[in-house]
This record gives structure tokens, C-alpha cells and sequence, in this order.
């Protein structure tokens, strides 16, 4: 299936078949629906519009705590910029070996694609992430200069980090020198120019996104509060995503009764 990046703006790999499969319904998440994040916020606008405009930009790394917002902020700078001639393509860590094809059939068109990877991690004898290098910077061709990547994971360096391998590192004339398995997991990390960490959110900070989804309640905020701290308690987790969860919570409960 060719696709016309005309008249589709998004994209996803479908490995059984092997093809790019159009997105007509994308996840119409917005900048300003994401709140306690403005720095990453503006950190990656700024490097989406200097991508867009032909300027230098970076791959981006966004990683830390599940729920804090990375998919949604790469979603909402997408919906954000996609009428600015950007395209967007999704691919899942397991298809990773198909990135380098994926990316042979578009860095000649005239649109700017960001390629977005969710949720990496990768095990310890995992190599799919090779492709990802070679696309990053690691191949004798030139990186195309219409595709950024945008990846998310928990982990900062993408890959885990054992205690052996700190066993395995030495000083050397008062310098660190890491192990080969540091070294070639730090590698991989390197390849993005641009590390966006995200944190929970204090208590105070997810009752903020709790009031952005209620703006319109007219109940009493104070009973709401205690029964969203209690949420986020129950999940073991303050973030955006416990905020919205608990929106769907607690409608869904009262439409009930």
C-alpha cells in the first residue's frame, strides 16, 4: 500500500503485512491539556519548529516515571504543527528491524516526518535496537534530513543497567572508565540530541490536572479532591494519566446511579 502524505498525516507499521496502515482517527490530545510540564513542553516545541523550518534538530529522548505525559506530548506537538506540512509515523519496538526500509521510502518527499517509538526497553541480548542506531547516526549514509525521531522509555539509557556491569568498570590515572556493556548501552542513548526527563507530579500539581478536567464541576472541589487523592493512592501513582483515569472514574460512577 502506497500512501498519499497529501491527503494522510499519519501513519502506522503494520508487521504481518508490511505496510504503513493510514491513521484516519488520531488521538486529539492538546498542548494545552497537558499541565506540569512546560518545560518539556517548550523544549520540544522549539525543536519541532526548528525541524520544521529546515533548521538543525535533535532526535528526542523522552523518558522517567509511566503516566507523566511523554506519549501525550509528542501526540499533542503532532496535533499541534500537522497542518505545517509534518507527518507522523509510529512504529513498535518488536518492528524495529524494519525501520531502516521504512525509512528508504521517505526521505525523499517533500513532507518532514517524525517517526515515534513508545515505550522502549530493551533487554540485555535484545539487537533490535540496532537498526534504531544506524538510523540515529551509526551508517555510512547520510541521516535524512526530513525524519526525527521521537522515542519514550522508562529508562534513561534505554537498556537495563546490572551491578556487574559497574563491577566491570575501573579507574584509570583518577578517570572512570566504563565497561564495555556501559558503554555501548550509553551509546544508544547518546544518538538522541535532546533528553526530556518527567517526574510524578507533587500532590498539589496532580489536583491541578484533576481541576483541568473538571473546570466545569460545580459539586464540592474539596470532597473531589479527597476522592482523587484517594484514586491516585489506589494506583500507586500521581500523574496526568491517574488524573484523567480518575475523570472517567468518577463520571462513569455517577452515571451509574
Amino acid at each position: 500500500m502506497t500512501i498519499d502524505w497529501e491527503l494522510h498525516k499519519a501513519a502506522v507499521w503494520r508487521q504481518r503485512r508490511e505496510v504503513l496502515k493510514p491513521v484516519s482517527a488520531i488521538d486529539s490530545v492538546a498542548l494545552s491539556d497537558l499541565l506540569g510540564i512546560e518545560r518539556q513542553k517548550n523544549l520540544l516545541v522549539d525543536n519541532t519548529q526548528k525541524f520544521l523550518a529546515g533548521q538543525p534538530a535533535n532526535n528526542a529522548l523522552l523518558w522517567g516515571a509511566r503516566g507523566t505525559g511523554k506519549s501525550s506530548l509528542i501526540k499533542a506537538v503532532f496535533n499541534e504543527y500537522n497542518g505545517q506540512n509534518l507527518r507522523l509515523i509510529e512504529i513498535y519496538k518488536s518492528d524495529l528491524f524494519n525501520l531502516t526500509d521504512i525509512v528508504d521510502t521517505i526521505r525523499e518527499l517533500p513532507q518532514r516526518f517524525i517517526i515515534y517509538c513508545d515505550d522502549f526497553s530493551f533487554d540485555i541480548n535484545d539487537s533490535s535496537y540496532i537498526a534504531l542506531k544506524t538510523v540515529l547516526e551509526g551508517s555510512i549514509e547520510q541521516a535524512p534530513e526530513n525524519v526525527l525521531i521521537y522515542a519514550t522509555s522508562n529508562r534513561r539509557h534505554l537498556v537495563p543497567e546490572s551491578i556487574k556491569d559497574n563491577q566491570d568498570s575501573q579507574m584509570v590515572d583518577g578517570e572512570l572508565h566504563y565497561a564495555d556493556a556501559i558503554e555501548e548501552k550509553i551509546s544508544l542513548s547518546d544518538r538522541f540530541g535532546l533528553w526530556l526527563s518527567f517526574y510524578q507530579p507533587n500532590q498539589d500539581d496532580y489536583l491541578a490536572m484533576v481541576d483541568h478536567y473538571f473546570a466545569d464541576y460545580n459539586g464540592d472541589r474539596q470532597e473531589l479532591h479527597k476522592q482523587a487523592v484517594r484514586f491516585a493512592t489506589s494506583r500507586g501513582s500521581r500523574s496526568g494519566r491517574a488524573a484523567k483515569q480518575f475523570y472517567n472514574f468518577y463520571f462513569g460512577q455517577n452515571e451509574q446511579k
